[in-house]
């Protein structure tokens, strides 16, 4: 039942404008299912669902988009602590900037350094930003477009 639930909640998602948990459970009752808001809150939790912007101008729910090459976007840990952890990316010349939340940088930048990220200097963790040095810049803003396609879909309908 659960994964029933899951599977539709993600088909859902990508092919409307979903932008309330209100909305997404009206979805849900539109195709035979029942669920509380403690259930869907869950749900939207376990599935690491996010909201960005849609063209229209409101916020929408939306999967993350995965890319087959660069980070192991394969394990649901890495994507999971990127999700809660980090804020926004960016980058400075060949400095990549990660700012997260407070106290989840050096966790961040663990994974990170288990990554073998190609061109990859270094990094060094504070206490809610990561300093990441890239060999050129043109790896900077690789890795910054990488890191923003995890956390931010740009799959807009």
């Amino acid at each position: 039942m659960k994964t029933d639930r899951h599977e539709l909640i993600l088909k859902l998602v990508q092919e409307r404008v979903i932008d309330t948990q209100e909305s997404l459970r009206a979805a849900l009752e539109e195709n035979g299912m029942t669920v509380t808001q403690a259930t869907l809150s869950r749900d939207i939790k376990e599935l690491s669902l996010i909201k960005v912007s849609s063209e229209l101008g409101v916020s929408r729910y939306a999967v993350p988009r995965l890319s087959k090459e660069g980070l192991d976007r394969g394990s649901s840990d890495t994507l999971r602590l990127l999700h809660s952890s980090v804020i926004c990316v960016d980058h400075a010349m060949n400095t990549v900037v990660i700012k997260c939340h407070v106290g989840m940088a050096q966790a961040v930048c663990a994974k990170l350094d288990s990554t073998d990220i190609e061109n990859s200097v270094g990094t060094i963790a504070g206490d809610d930003t990561i300093f990441m040095l890239m060999r050129t810049q043109k790896d900077a803003e690789r890795l910054v477009r990488e890191l923003n396609t995890i956390l931010y879909s740009k799959d807009e309908k």
